[in-house]
């Protein structure tokens, strides 16, 4: 019976990261695959075809993406954005929505950028409880000038979902930044837990 146990346990080990690996990429595949949508029906590949052809969508999107990067990266193009720009800033829904969302897609695609580069640990959601953070940017503004000391932006991603969560302002004083990757950080909030990383400093290099 012993054998038995120890037999489905390491056929689970195989298959349930691959069924989950497989599930995600086809949720992403699928989502991408909507882009179609914006295509004329005429123009669809499962018209123009007669088949359906997953992950067309993902093709269509990296080459609009690296189309567009290829037109905005010269002095015409950016004058094209910067006249869009302004189009949407004389719509009053609009500009808030989108200004919001590039000052957001700025700071995390920026090259020097700080957000989500920092592992953190803090107490939360009370003393005596730690969790794992990642570091967004350092406070600035009204609210910091209104704190006592120095605070910090921490997102708390929730389990097993970190997609979602909380926006909690720290005591710089009071966060303990770790050796760990944001990827080694997210697999483990991701398994609640039970898939933590070896910390590097712990390991001691053999004697060759």
């Amino acid at each position: 019976m012993s054998h038995l146990r120890r037999y489905v346990i390491a056929g689970l080990l195989i298959w349930v990261p691959l069924g989950v690996t497989v599930l995600v990429i086809k949720l992403l595949v699928d989502i991408m695959d909507n882009t179609l949508l914006l295509l004329p029906t005429a123009y669809h590949p499962d018209v123009l075809l007669g088949i359906h052809i997953p992950g067309l969508g993902v093709v269509l999107s990296a080459t609009v993406v690296l189309t567009t990067g290829i037109v905005v990266a010269n002095f015409f193009g950016r004058q094209l954005v910067e006249a869009w720009e302004r189009l949407l800033a004389r719509i009053p829904l609009v500009r808030s929505i989108y200004a919001g969302a590039k000052q957001v897609s700025e700071t995390l695609f920026a090259p020097g950028g700080q957000s989500f580069r920092k592992v953190l640990l803090i107490e939360y959601p009370r003393r005596g409880l730690w969790t794992v953070a990642l570091q967004t940017g350092v406070t600035a503004g009204e609210a910091q000038t209104k704190t006592v000391e120095e605070v910090i932006n921490v997102y708390v991603p929730t389990t097993p979902n970190p997609t979602s969560g909380f926006f909690i302002m720290v005591p710089k004083r009071d966060a303990i930044e770790l050796d760990m990757s944001v990827d080694e950080s997210l697999k483990m909030i991701i398994s609640m837990g039970a898939v933590v990383p070896v910390w590097r400093k712990n390991i001691v290099p053999s004697d060759k």
